[in-house]
């Protein structure tokens, strides 16, 4: 059995699970019930068949709508891994920082190609992270407070989950100098992420070694599920960039997070109008249920 959860960034109506029952029906799923997880906001479709014909027939459909298609069984998940940069929070660091050294258009037109998959990563990031050399190290924090700000609903998808026996890790290209308080204060287990090279007060321009890439975030994926003993169906690994592929194609519920072409394309679900806490809709999770962020 499968589940299509419909979640509104405005209002869900009835008529629209209605549609959706009928969409599914003609895509040759056979639709078999449904109901509310939030009334006007929420709801699952039960179908016997044809998933990727579901995700086909309902993406899409419904006007500021986000429909996840996944297995009705195991649909909570235990594990999750989540990217940070626009993701979990609004910004690209990287790029925040270069606004501080007066180079913001330089630096953030490469981040966006890396991201789109068009630039290896760790070239890439050598390459702008070698345009901050001799920044004052004092921006970095200067940066966290006054740009660095969470994305709406991160808090309470990691909280909930965590309260309801989850592990949450945080995994960034970024920097740990952001990685680690953003961790904290989002409620992650903890983080993963690139150290800056810093001397004498200033960023000399490296990166240091080894750099936390898509294989980075794939295996740690992969080795916190063998060490919960957790199989891929109970993992859920969210992110926006391509260097966050690996670990959304291996996850249980990989889901693209208004994400650059290519991870929307390959991803197994997307969320491009609600915030996080869809993904707690997805796993079947009420608004009653949550610990706020």
């Amino acid at each position: 059995m499968f589940i299509a959860t419909l979640i509104a960034s405005g209002r869900l109506a009835a008529g629209d699970i209605s549609t959706a029952r009928d969409r599914l029906d003609a895509a040759g799923c056979s639709a078999v019930a449904d109901g509310w997880i939030e009334q006007g906001v929420a709801a699952d479709v039960m179908f016997a068949a044809a998933p990727d014909a579901a995700r086909a027939a309902l993406e899409g459909a419904f006007a500021g709508v986000d429909v996840v298609v996944q297995q009705a069984e195991g649909r909570e998940k235990r594990l999750l891994i989540a990217d940070m940069d626009s993701t979990m929070i609004t910004v690209e660091c990287i790029d925040e920082l270069a606004d501080y050294a007066g180079i913001k258009p330089q630096i953030a037109e490469i981040t966006e190609a890396a991201m789109r998959g068009e630039l290896d990563f760790e070239a890439a990031l050598d390459a702008r992270v070698a345009l901050l050399a001799g920044l004052d190290e004092r921006v970095i924090a200067q940066c966290l407070s006054d740009r660095v700000v969470d994305t709406p609903g991160a808090a309470t998808l990691v909280r909930t989950m965590r309260a309801r026996g989850a592990t949450a890790i945080l995994v960034s290209g970024g920097f740990t100098r952001f990685a680690e308080p953003v961790a904290e204060r989002i409620g992650f287990h903890y983080a993963i992420a690139n150290r800056l090279e810093i001397a004498d007060g200033a960023l000399t321009g490296r990166v240091e070694r080894p750099i936390v890439g898509a294989h980075t975030k794939l295996e740690t994926l992969r080795a916190a599920a063998a060490d919960l003993g957790l199989p891929p169906e109970a993992t859920l690994a969210i992110g926006d960039g391509a260097n966050d592929l690996r670990m959304i194609e291996a996850a249980g519920l990989g889901v693209a997070y208004r994400a650059k072409p290519i991870v929307a394309a390959a991803a197994g679900a997307r969320i491009d109008h609600a915030d996080l806490t869809a993904l707690l809709y997805v796993q079947g999770i009420p608004r009653a249920a949550w610990v706020e962020g």
